[in-house]
């Protein structure tokens, strides 16, 4: 499949990878967060990003398309035996008709449209750019040091330069500056996505147990926007227990959206 000419807008396709087998929390795709099947929620919220021309749900579990048809949405079935999430999408794509796909996180039921169409527009604008992600600034201190907090350095054009689990930069001088948390959130050019699929795992990215590492090793561009989204607390947050789906419709009481 070919990238659509320059005079025509790219066909930008969202994915969210939900397989059903999670270790710590086993369907919880399905799982009710105030009523709703957690995918269901994920789908409304990227649904209403204007810069996506579609959305599918790439899943390994008949249960979860069944539930996205009952609600209109798309699904596409993938192999149980994918070890991540990119892998996933590069079979979903293989199925569905795209220039750029968005990598959505199917454990993130309030995920803000906003995020989506910022991390979108770099590929839009830069047509030799091959993949985009966010970040926004770390807010609490205690964060600095919390490895399950991934934190990103860019160069001068906001290109990345590392992520790690570590505090980086590490700020050995007094000068003024900030440190940057990750956002997961990920925009390929579709044949980049195939390409990277099919490079092997590199040496930091298995030291660190990051994945978007891969990209920086083989030395592909990877772009990083700071975010202007907001409450980032709530569109960022990520459901693997059953303790975060309580903690997430406490969120949606205090936000007054249940």
């Amino acid at each position: 499949m070919t990238q659509a000419p320059h005079s025509m807008k790219p066909k930008v396709v969202g994915i969210i990878p939900a397989r059903y087998g999670s270790t710590r929390l086993p369907g919880k795709a399905l799982k009710l967060i105030a009523g709703k099947p957690m995918i269901q929620r994920v789908l409304e919220r990227c649904l209403t990003a204007r810069c996506l021309d579609s959305v599918w749900v790439a899943t390994d579990d008949e249960r979860i398309v069944q539930a996205v048809k009952a609600i209109g949405g798309q699904a596409v079935m993938t192999s149980p035996q994918h070890p991540s999430g990119t892998d996933r999408l590069a079979e979903a794509v293989a199925k569905i008709e795209a220039d750029i796909v968005v990598n959505l996180q199917g454990d993130q039921p309030f995920l803000d449209a906003q995020i989506i169409e910022e991390a979108v527009q770099p590929l839009l604008d830069d047509p030799t750019l091959p993949m985009a992600t966010l970040m926004h600034p770390v807010a609490r201190p205690e964060d600095f040091a919390n490895p399950s907090v991934v934190k990103v350095v860019v160069d001068l054009a906001g290109n990345a330069l590392y992520f790690s689990r570590s505090l980086i930069p590490y700020p050995r001088q007094d000068v003024p500056h900030q440190v940057f948390e990750h956002v997961g959130l990920y925009v390929y050019r579709r044949d980049f996505l195939l390409t990277l699929a099919g490079l092997a795992p590199t040496p930091l990215e298995r030291i660190e147990s990051l994945e978007q590492l891969r990209v920086l090793e083989h030395g592909y561009k990877l772009r990083v926007v700071e975010t202007r989204g907001a409450d980032h607390e709530f569109s960022g947050f990520s459901v693997d227990t059953a303790e975060d789906v309580a903690r997430a419709e406490q969120m949606l009481r205090e936000r007054g959206l249940t």
